[in-house]
């Protein structure tokens, strides 16, 4: 396969980063001889994650707009401005042969350079509501992946193509008496994994918190819990983790593989990248929407899954007074857990990296041939 040059771009959370570092990893396969830059912001995940992915980095100055008044929202236009600059200067000294943005805010001053430069776009768009950045950017792409069927109700069909979500390869490497271990587990109790996405989720918890003794003494669970950095400190003033044993309480789990292998069911939000990794690695779920997103998008990924028998769904606000029950009803019934897991791995797309690589790659190929 020809070497060609890449700028990838898509940050601000985990569901936007690791589909972008899965298409880097995918086409440094294909192509080892190709060339990746990213676009990131400072600020954001990007700048930790894709430089321990092994990729380098390039700086995009950019914030959203906040929903409440806040004197932030001010400095909105400078920073636009300011990103487009960057990223045409990023792409003049680059010189990519392609550009690959994945949403958040950062792939839109990069897509649109991209776009205003003649350069091929191609857009991934993880959610079957797309985000404000794809749906803005899609007049310039020369295709979109989607993951969901839905999202062709918001987009041009004519350059949509179905290929799943990207998902991190070493996923679904992972065995369950080494994540066992990894957690000082045994295989005496049944391993409930809590994920609230990459920031954390305060519904989900609130609602562990309230019900840990239950779910600790009770149910006998051992508990790999993902709190978010910024809700770590009020739940520890809330519990004492060392008083329960089975509890390992993380503010971000950096050894996603081993907490996959350990998990017999996972509760988590319904973002894209959450719903596509709990697809491949073939994990039973909880999984309850955040009300807080564009477009409910979250609440149309979980009644997805849901609706092939993958997963169960509870409400935001009946999170609390439902887990406990939810859980036993699914963790007392092992034909259930099995029956879900199946499920998910029907679901799955896990060669969507390779699959969207290979097929920007022919499009690339086309290219250089006409010139």
């Amino acid at each position: 396969m020809s070497a060609y040059r890449f700028l990838i771009s898509g940050g601000g959370t985990g569901g936007h980063v690791y589909p972008a570092i899965a298409i880097a990893d995918a086409i440094k396969s294909i192509s080892p001889e190709s060339t990746i830059l990213f676009a990131g912001t400072r600020s954001k995940m990007e700048w930790i994650a894709v430089p321990q992915a092994g990729y380098d980095i390039k700086e995009i100055t950019i914030s959203g707009i906040h929903r409440r008044f806040t004197l932030k929202n001010l400095f909105v236009p400078f920073k636009l401005v300011l990103s487009i600059l960057q990223s045409r200067k990023i792409i003049k000294e680059f010189k990519p042969d392609a550009v690959i943005c994945t949403g958040g805010y950062v792939s839109g001053p990069v897509g649109w350079a991209a776009g205003r430069a003649g350069i091929p776009l191609f857009l991934q768009e993880q959610n079957s509501f797309p985000g404000l950045t794809t749906r803005k950017l899609a007049p310039h792409a020369s295709i979109i992946f989607t993951a969901f069927e839905a999202a062709r109700n918001y987009l041009p069909v004519s350059k949509i193509i179905l290929y799943g979500n990207p998902t991190r390869k070493e996923l679904r490497s992972g065995s369950a008496e080494k994540g066992l271990k990894a957690f000082g587990f045994s295989n005496k109790h049944k391993t409930l994994l809590v994920l609230g996405g990459s920031g954390g989720a305060k519904a989900i918890n609130d609602a562990i918190a309230a019900n840990i003794k239950k779910l600790h003494d009770e149910l006998g669970l051992q508990i790999v819990w993902q709190s978010g950095d910024r809700y770590l400190d009020t739940i520890k003033e809330v519990i004492d983790p060392l008083s329960f044993e089975r509890l390992r309480l993380f503010s971000f789990v950096n050894n996603m593989t081993d907490a996959y292998a350990a998990a017999d069911i996972v509760l988590s939000r319904a973002g894209a990248s959450i719903c596509s990794e709990l697809l491949v690695t073939g994990k039973p779920s909880v999984l309850v929407p955040s009300p807080n997103v564009a477009g409910d998008h979250q609440s149309k990924n979980a009644e997805e899954m849901v609706a092939k028998g993958a997963a169960a769904l509870i409400s935001d606000k009946d999170l609390s007074k439902q887990l406990v029950s939810t859980l036993k009803g699914l963790l007392d019934d092992k034909g259930k857990l099995e029956t879900m897991s199946k499920a998910a791995l029907e679901m799955a797309k896990p060669n969507a990296a390779e699959k969207i690589s290979r097929k920007i790659f022919s499009v690339l190929e086309n290219i250089r041939r006409a010139a």
